[in-house]
């Protein structure tokens, strides 16, 4: 096995690194600012647009897409310590046009998408002149079973009719969102994976009705946000299929296993900055006639954090290694697993941090609170834990079938 990045790699690291302490991280507070001042939560600061031009004229744009001619052509080994650098802020991922959802919904356009889809859709999103949405979650059924979906996609003549109800439609809120990427049944019977489909529906279709954000820990993660979203009687051209009929499961089997790499890796970024953070109040802060970083306790939480970040870390370059290697198909076992490990890990090390913070921990002057809420909600996100923990189960039992 072999986890070293790239000469070109690491170049595009260190530059991504000096960038983030010239713009990202002073414009975080002025992101807050300019959030604050807007009278429209769901309109995005004007600091990102600048930011973003700053990124593209660096070269510092769509560093995604392992092997198309539109990516920077890097592997996902390549990709990852760089995802985790862009993890380290809420705002970096979008700076750099390498934000979810639209990273996964620019991979399924790219390998499953007709040229025209890619004219359409693709390359304004590889321009960051628009947004995207992915709505296969459901609010009626447990969807970290795909079979589950009861959303209808039907055909009538030349067109599909949607009818279903979304919801964790991360994205939609947003107004620059013009596209959807729609998960439903296009036959409810059959073999039980070839059942669900994929077709694009662009958001100002007749029938599509954001009917709220959802908050997360009483977050509503404006201006991107996470949308309730109802589908009524929603007619598309037939064209709008992605891949064909009862390929869905498919499609959406090659596009979690990368969103899940870019997840675990943006977390190891975030768990970074938690522990930074940790060393750096125990240091400024004294109790009991010493500081806190002279307390048991607190070398404690530090060291811990340390090896569990680097325990995490190691082996999602191993999955990211075998994706590149061995194919996605073939990592299954190791992506389930930095699935599971990595929102675990960082929720473990952003809570130590939070005790160490003190009460400062849970409010708004530090970026914990709103840190752990997003690592927490990843233990559901692309499939809960115990999902990816079942998935793991399997195979090793196979490995080791008696008779």
């Amino acid at each position: 096995m072999e986890f070293g990045i790239s000469p070109r790699a690491q170049e595009i690291r260190e530059r991504l690194i000096e960038f983030m302490d010239a713009y990202v991280y002073p414009a975080e507070a002025v992101f807050e600012e300019q959030h604050r001042a807007s009278p429209d939560r769901w309109v995005t600061p004007p600091i990102i647009e600048e930011l973003k031009a700053k990124a593209r004229a660096a070269g510092l744009w769509n560093l995604f897409l392992p092997h198309s001619e539109r990516g920077a052509g890097l592997n996902n080994l390549d990709y990852a310590p760089l995802c985790e650098v862009m993890g380290r802020s809420e705002i970096a991922p979008e700076v750099f046009n390498c934000n979810a959802p639209d990273t996964g919904n620019m991979e399924v356009l790219e390998r499953y998408g007709t040229e025209e889809h890619k004219r359409q859709w693709l390359e304004p999103l590889l321009d960051g002149k628009i947004r995207s949405a992915f709505a296969m979650t459901e609010p009626m059924v447990a969807s970290s079973d795909a079979t589950n979906i009861e959303s209808r996609i039907e055909r009538d003549g030349d067109d599909y009719v949607i009818n279903g109800r979304k919801w964790w439609t991360s994205g939609a809120p947003d107004p620059r969102c013009k596209i959807l990427i729609f998960m439903g049944k296009t036959r409810f019977d059959g073999p039980r994976h070839s059942q669900q489909s994929m077709v694009l529906v662009p958001m100002d279709t007749p029938g599509v009705t954001v009917l709220r954000p959802l908050k997360v820990f009483g977050y509503d993660d404006a201006p991107h946000g996470h949308a309730e979203v109802l589908f009524e009687n929603v007619r598309v051209p037939v064209e709008n299929i992605l891949l064909g009929e009862g390929r869905g499961f498919e499609i959406a089997q090659g596009r979690l296993g990368p969103g899940r790499i870019h997840h675990c890796m943006r977390l190891i970024g975030l768990a970074e900055r938690a522990l930074e953070s940790m060393c750096k109040r125990a240091q400024q802060r004294t109790a009991f006639g010493k500081t806190l970083a002279e307390h048991g306790m607190t070398r404690h939480y530090i060291a811990q954090s340390r090896m569990e970040i680097d325990q995490a870390r190691l082996l999602t370059l191993k999955a990211a290694w075998m994706m590149d290697t061995v194919g996605n198909k073939n990592a299954k076992s190791e992506i389930a697993a930095i699935k599971v490990v990595a929102p675990n890990m960082a929720t473990r090390v952003i809570d130590r941090a939070i005790q160490v913070h003190g009460g400062g921990g849970v409010c708004q002057d530090f970026f914990l609170a709103k840190a752990y809420a997003g690592a927490r909600t990843l233990r559901l996100a692309d499939g809960p834990d115990e999902v990816h923990q079942e998935t793991i189960a399997k195979l090793e039992l196979a490995k080791h079938a008696l008779g």
